[in-house]
């Protein structure tokens, strides 16, 4: 009996499909929700969530952010995205959303050494506030504005520079996608 109940035990997140099965809507695993201090972040070594930092007070997660199961960034983690919604989720929550953008970025650490890590922009599926939103141009310059804002300033927390390279739409951030899920294949 034991044996049955551990086969029915949860699963690693990390190593979901990342598609939907329309192979439109992307699979996103949430980490960090909406409006948290907390960063939390998946160990897929003890396949269990961890608190990874706690911002300043008075900084937020201004959305719901996580990752893109069987996926891998140049960054060697998943592929991260940030996902608008009407209500935040919780950690380990799986949503199905469709991209509209992404937000090209570099982290440069101490030792000036180069890391591409872009954020991919998505709208969940099923939200109401979001849902006439198609391109990530349609959030608006201050929108957008706020959001580069927000991953600099995080990685300054770090001692790390990030640097926004630039800000493209739907078909640059499946292109980003794509790569990831070639770089798990290719592993």
């Amino acid at each position: 009996m034991a044996n049955k109940s551990a086969r029915k035990s949860l699963r690693d997140p990390s190593k979901l499909k990342p598609l939907g099965k329309d192979n439109e809507t992307i699979r996103v695993v949430i980490e960090t929700p909406k409006g948290s201090r907390n960063k939390y972040t998946f160990d897929p070594d003890d396949e269990v969530f961890v608190l990874k930092k706690v911002l300043p007070a008075g900084m937020a997660f201004p959305y719901d952010f996580g990752f893109v199961p069987s996926t891998r960034a140049e960054d060697r983690d998943p592929v991260d995205v940030l996902v608008l919604m009407d209500e935040p989720a919780f950690t380990g929550c799986v949503l199905k959303c469709r991209l509209v953008g992404v937000i090209e970025g570099e982290e440069i650490n101490g030792k000036k050494k180069k890391i591409r890590n872009d954020r991919l922009v998505a709208v969940e599926r099923d939200n109401h506030s979001y849902a006439t939103i198609k391109h990530i141009d349609d959030l608006g310059k201050a929108f957008v504005k706020e959001l580069e804002a927000f991953f600099v300033n995080y990685h300054s927390l770090s001692s790390q520079h990030y640097k926004i390279i630039g800000v493209r739409g739907p078909g640059r951030a499946r292109q980003r996608l794509d790569e990831g899920r070639k770089a798990v294949r290719n592993k």
